[in-house]
């Protein structure tokens, strides 16, 4: 074993010692199970016979469930309608273990479901429902407190935006003053619909479309060699300017992370997935190995490379999966 893949070793086994705090916008990933035999006479499409259904805690949820599964202590905070999709949601987060106290539950919500319909390791469709609301004033003042009072009592806060309108520029602000003021790790998934302004993060992970939404440049096809693709350079470049975070990763799909720090040339870091069934997840799961890994006392290139294979190991899987240390520790040796 080379001496980065036992230092990536030890950095694995310390992922268990980790506190959390997600905040985001929490969702109910539903799965349809069924095969495919024929095309519908009404209209060219496949019909699809369910054989089963499984559901998952989706969006920020997801999050807390991949720090979990990692062996670390999590809270998870956000909002859920007080309907049996919000009730199924808290069901799977509190039977994982995942602490729920700073979930709101609000009967005017609607809870946010994400439904896949997979067939033959496709999935041939998905269904949203959702109806995007804000928090009320009263609200929004009592989910800060609550997140200032559960920042001083973990290592790291990540925060996972979907753009569903939980998390505001006011909220954004409390949560970076805390988190300056109380000296932990804070990491961003960002959505540019929100376009938020994060000060003083750990590390901001967007995808390519993203930052180049989070730029305001039109989304280019992407370059054979990312470290020669001007445009997301650029993009890059904005970010940094715009956010001024300790690091940027910005994840490529099959092209790997490209990641930045202060004045340091980008590094590429190449994909590591051999099979890939279901992306459904993937940035959930680099974002918790994220915040983790930089608990542990990771360097910022350090915990890229730890999400970057893990993200590769959760691609290779069915639905909204995880991975866990072990996994973790069995990709590194193999590598």
């Amino acid at each position: 074993m080379t001496d980065t893949n036992a230092r990536l070793r030890q950095i694995v086994e310390r992922l268990s010692a980790g506190r959390i705090l997600v905040a985001g916008d929490l969702m109910l990933d539903e799965f349809i199970w069924g095969r495919v035999s024929r095309i519908s006479p009404e209209a060219p499409v496949p019909v699809v016979e369910v054989t089963s259904e499984s559901y998952y805690p989706g969006g920020a949820a997801n999050v807390a469930r991949n720090v979990r599964e990692l062996g670390a202590a999590v809270r998870v905070a956000g909002i859920a309608g007080a309907d049996a999709q919000g009730a199924r949601l808290i069901e799977l987060l509190d039977a994982a273990g995942i602490d729920t106290t700073s979930v709101l539950r609000d009967q005017a919500f609607s809870t946010t479901v994400k439904t896949r319909i997979i067939a033959r390791h496709q999935q041939v469709t998905r269904v949203d429902r959702e109806r995007l609301a804000t928090l009320t004033a009263a609200q929004a003042e009592l989910v800060a407190a609550q997140l200032e009072q559960a920042i001083d009592a973990v290592d790291a806060v990540v925060v996972a935006d979907y753009g569903k309108g939980f998390l505001t520029q006011p909220l954004a602000d409390r949560i970076s003053r805390k988190v300056r003021a109380a000296g932990k790790i804070l990491a961003v998934d960002p959505h540019p619909h929100t376009s938020l302004v994060w000060q003083d993060a750990a590390v901001i992970k967007p995808n390519r479309r993203e930052a180049f939404l989070e730029a305001g440049i039109a989304p280019t096809v992407p370059a054979d060699q990312p470290l020669e693709d001007q445009p997301l350079l650029e993009a890059a470049r904005r970010l940094q300017d715009r956010w001024r975070p300790r690091s940027l990763l910005i994840t490529l799909g099959e092209r790997g992370m490209l990641l930045l720090e202060g004045t340091a040339p980008p590094r590429h870091l190449p994909a590591h997935a051999q099979d890939v069934f279901d992306v459904s997840g993937a940035g959930d799961t680099a974002i918790a190995v994220l915040a983790l890994a930089l608990a542990a006392g990771a360097t910022p290139g350090e915990a890229a490379e730890l999400a970057n294979r893990a993200s590769a190991i959760v691609v290779g899987k069915l639905g909204t999966a995880t991975v866990t240390t072990a996994e973790l520790g069995r990709g590194i040796a193999r590598s």
